[in-house]
C-alpha cells in the first residue's frame, strides 16, 4: 500500500517529507479515539488512557523497529514508498559522480543508524511528550492558583475520619519521607516549567529551519535527526521493491530453518511466526484505514465555526473540603481516584449530580439500581 504525491529523481518532495513526519501524530489521535469509545463499554480499557504515552511509544516501537528492518525506512516513510539511504560514503570515481549529481553515494543503512533511528523517532518523542504533561500541569496549577489562589489544603490532609479527636490511622515517620518527596516534585516541576519553552521553542526553531532549507532545495537533509545520523530519505524505485521483497522472503525463511526443537515444537513456532509477520505486514493497512476513520469522525462531529466560535476554557474552581463523615457512615478514601464503593482505582468516572461525589460507573449503577428496586417494593 503506497502512496505517491508527486515529484521526479530520487529525491521526496517537501510534501512527502511532511505527510510522512505527521502521520504517526495522526495515529496516535486516532489511536487514542478508538480505545477511549471502547473504554466506555470495556471499563479496563480505561488503564490503557492512563498510560498513553508508554502504550503509544511501545507500539511505535514494535512498527518502527520491524519496518526498518524490512525496509529501511520508518513505519511513515515506507508508507509513500521511501526509504533511507547513509551519506557517510562519497563517491570517488568518475563514472559513480556521473551518476549522482552531487556526487554523494547512497548506501544501505548500518545497524547503528538502525539503532539511533528508533531513538530519534521513538524514545526522544516519548520524553518530549513527558516533558509536555509536566508542564501543561504545572501551568494549569499556576493559572488556577492566579485565579482561585493556592490550595494550601490538600484532600488527604483533611480530618475527616473523626469527630477532630485522633485520627484513626497514624502516618508516623512516612510523613517526612513524604514531604521531601514532594519538595524534590515541586523542585523538578518548576525546573521543567522554565527551561521546557527554551528547549521546544529550539527544536521548532531547528525543525523549521531544516524544512525551509529543504524546501528551497538548499540541504538534503529534512530534520537535524537525519543530519546527525547521515541518512537521506530517497524514493524507492520499483527494482528496490521488488528486490526488497525477495530479501524479506529470504530473511524470514532462513528464520524458520533456524527454529530448533521436535517436529511438533517448530511447527507451532513457524504458525506463532506467520501469525507475527502476517499482523506486522497488515498493521499499516490498518493502521491507515484507523487514520482516515478517525478524520472522518472528527470532521462530522466537530465543525469549523464551532471551533471558531467556541468560548475560553477557564480551569474549574478548586474543590470544597470534604464533608465530616457521620458516627455510622463510611468515610471517604484519602486518595481522590478511589471509588468510595468498591475502594478501587475508578474506571469510567460517573458524577452524581445530587452530591458530587465521584465513582465507577458500574459501581453507581449497580447501587442506583439496587436502591430504586427497594423503594419500588417498599
Amino acid at each position: 500500500m503506497l502512496f505517491q504525491v508527486g515529484g521526479k529523481g530520487t529525491r521526496p518532495t517537501f510534501f512527502e517529507m511532511a505527510a510522512a513526519q505527521q502521520l504517526p501524530a495522526s495515529l496516535r489521535a486516532a489511536v487514542t479515539y478508538s480505545v477511549g469509545v471502547l473504554a466506555l463499554r470495556r471499563p479496563f480499557l480505561h488503564k490503557v488512557l492512563d498510560y498513553e504515552d508508554e502504550f503509544f511509544a511501545l507500539l511505535m516501537l514494535v512498527l518502527e523497529t520491524h519496518s526498518l528492518r524490512n525496509t529501511d525506512a520508518s513505519f511513515s516513510e515506507s508508507l509513500y514508498g521511501l526509504r533511507r539511504r547513509s551519506v557517510r560514503i562519497r563517491a570517488k570515481k568518475d563514472d559513480t559522480r556521473l551518476k549522482s549529481s552531487d556526487g554523494i553515494h547512497h548506501s544501505g543503512l548500518e545497524k547503528r543508524q538502525r539503532v539511533l533511528s528508533v531513538v530519534f523517532m521513538v524514545v526522544l518523542p516519548y520524553f518530549k511528550s513527558k516533558l509536555h504533561s509536566v508542564y501543561n500541569k504545572e501551568r494549569e496549577a499556576r493559572l488556577q492558583a492566579s485565579l482561585w489562589g493556592p490550595t494550601d489544603e490538600r484532600f488527604d490532609d483533611v480530618d475527616y475520619f473523626g469527630g477532630g479527636g485522633n485520627p484513626l490511622f497514624s502516618r508516623g515517620g512516612t510523613d517526612a519521607e513524604t514531604s521531601v518527596r514532594t519538595s524534590l516534585t515541586k523542585k523538578i516541576q518548576k525546573i521543567i516549567f522554565a527551561c521546557y519553552p527554551w528547549l521546544h521553542a529550539s527544536c521548532e526553531g531547528l525543525s523549521f529551519t531544516y524544512q525551509l532549507l529543504y524546501l528551497l532545495d538548499a540541504t538534503g537533509f529534512y530534520s537535524v535527526g537525519l543530519h546527525a545520523l547521515g541518512i537521506h530519505v530517497c524514493r524507492a524505485t520499483g527494482q528496490e521493491l521488488m528486490d526488497n521483497s525477495s530479501r524479506i522472503s529470504k530473511i524470514r525463511s532462513r528464520e524458520r530453518e533456524r527454529l530448533l526443537g521436535p517436529l511438533w515444537l517448530k511447527k507451532l513456532q513457524g504458525a506463532l511466526l506467520s501469525c507475527a509477520y502476517t499482523m506486522l505486514d497488515y498493521a499499516q493497512t490498518g493502521l491507515i484505514a484507523a487514520v482516515f476513520f478517525f478524520k472522518m469522525m472528527e470532521w462530522w462531529y466537530q465543525s469549523a465555526e464551532e471551533r471558531m466560535s467556541a468560548p475560553t476554557v477557564y480551569p474549574p474552581p478548586p474543590p470544597p473540603p470534604p464533608p465530616k463523615v457521620a458516627k455510622e457512615g463510611i468515610p471517604l478514601p484519602p486518595d481522590r481516584t478511589i471509588c468510595p464503593l468498591c475502594s478501587q482505582k475508578r474506571a469510567n468516572p460517573s458524577v452524581v449530580t445530587v452530591s458530587g461525589f465521584v465513582f465507577c460507573y458500574a459501581c453507581i449503577f449497580k447501587y442506583v439500581s439496587q436502591v430504586s428496586s427497594l423503594d419500588s417494593y417498599s
